[in-house]
């Protein structure tokens, strides 16, 4: 288990133009990525035991972001090609 926030940016280092891009101009896109960075600080706030949970809705929430991340994965990818 990491203690690192897994920041879009940060993961795809080669999609940060894209990633800017999107967000401007794809409210979807604009709409997952706030999804994405509300649950990625949850699960960073639990990581660092800032606001415990249980493990069980902590790998929920882990769940749900890589779901978002492959979701927003995807969009990147079929905007660079």
């Amino acid at each position: 288990m990491s203690h690192t926030p897994h920041e879009l940016h940060d993961d795809f280092p080669e999609h940060a133009d894209r990633i800017h891009t999107l967000k401007e101009s794809d409210a979807h896109f604009a709409k997952l990525m706030g999804e994405y960075h509300e649950i990625n600080r949850a699960v960073h706030r639990a990581e660092t035991n800032v606001e415990p949970m249980d493990q069980f809705a902590e790998e929920d929430l882990r769940k749900k972001r890589m779901v978002l991340k492959d979701e927003l994965y995807g969009m990147l990818t079929a905007a660079a090609g």
